[in-house]
């Protein structure tokens, strides 16, 4: 039954996400190795909402490593049914570390039968698109792995999370699957694991960066960031990543027409509960990170449910066509609304 519930949730994370998104773009898959042990390691910019993308796009079914303190509760269920595997840390108390062991044994064992892992090295998330330092974690995970398995080879493949806008639906996002690192050439013996684990993390870090739109926070990184918005996110990845590499030939930026205001006006209107609601969600959470992933589960549901209760209210007093009318009329006022924020710089 959890295997049959993590493909539905899978499969119907993928066919959602060609609603939340204006278009998904996924680059690499061919380069994941078929055979041995994988861990995949993304950039980290929008809390939940990374795996979830990551893994409805993953070739094989994915064991995602997660922040120990939600497991345990009456959601364990559906966490073990999703494959997920918890990871303390210190501010979760010294003793809980010793929890990670066990942790790293079904790691072992995953990798060993040629499954696949996903952990974001960069340690914790953020709302930026340069890559942030890197944990030794998912280096040392997979030096041990590979030196406990000589037999099976073992791999980390870098993945780059290129969102078009960090808050707002509808925007494109460009999802590349970097160039598999082989664990093996780096790791070869107790002896020299520590440098084993910082020189594999390095090389990590200069892959993940081959796979980003921006991945330094150099001197011209807030410059640079200004380009990234619905016009030039129609470009391919690396003709965008190059252009902006060279900071020219790109669009600017446009800011929302005076006379849309007044449709924006009625549309939030029209739409005022939903948006209340989710607002008031939002408000809950001081980190704005957490916005877009609450944007993607709560969103939907919430419009939803709106437009449901409209149309039933005008099918019950007025015809089934005149609520098949509005669902359609409220529906293009939403795509209508988040297409034009959109062209704010966000």
């Amino acid at each position: 039954m959890k295997k049959g519930f993590y493909f539905l949730v899978k499969y119907g994370l993928r066919l959602y996400n060609y609603f939340y998104f204006r278009r998904v773009c996924v680059y690499g898959l061919e380069q994941v190795p078929r055979s041995g042990g994988v861990l995949f390691s993304p950039n980290h910019q929008n809390a939940f909402l990374d795996p979830l993308l990551v893994g409805s796009y993953c070739p094989k079914p994915v064991t995602s490593l997660t922040r120990g303190d939600v497991f345990g509760g009456r959601l364990q269920w559906f966490l073990d049914a999703l494959q997920m595997l918890p990871v303390f840390r210190i501010r979760n108390g010294y003793s809980s570390l010793k929890n990670n062991e066990a942790t790293f044994e079904k790691c072992f064992d995953i990798l060993a039968k040629g499954g696949s892992i996903m952990m974001f090295s960069e340690g914790g998330h953020h709302g930026e698109y340069f890559l942030q330092p890197l944990s030794k974690g998912s280096s040392r995970l997979m030096c041990q792995a590979q030196l406990k398995h000589p037999e099976t080879p073992m791999f980390i493949v870098p993945v780059g999370i290129n969102y078009g806008s960090h808050k707002r639906p509808l925007a494109d996002v460009h999802l590349v699957f970097g160039t598999p690192i082989s664990v093996g050439k780096y790791c070869q013996s107790e002896a020299q694991l520590v440098k084993s684990i910082n020189t594999l993390k390095n090389v990590l870090a200069d892959e993940m960066r081959q796979t980003l739109w921006l991945p330094d926070n150099d001197a011209n990184y807030q410059h640079k960031k200004r380009f990234i918005h619905a016009t030039n996110t129609r470009l391919a990845f690396d003709v965008l990543k190059k252009k902006l590499e060279k900071g020219s030939d790109l669009a600017q930026p446009k800011a929302i027409p005076r006379w849309t205001k007044p449709f924006l006006f009625v549309t939030n209107l029209v739409h005022f509960p939903p948006l209340f609601a989710l607002r008031k969600v939002l408000s809950l959470f001081e980190d704005d990170v957490f916005h877009a992933s609450l944007k993607y589960i709560l969103g939907g549901v919430f419009f939803l449910l709106w437009c449901a209760v409209l149309a039933g209210v005008v099918w019950v007093y007025v015809s089934l066509k005149a609520a098949i009318l509005l669902l359609i009329v409220c529906t293009l006022m939403l795509y209508g609304r988040q297409k034009l924020l959109l062209k704010q710089k966000t």
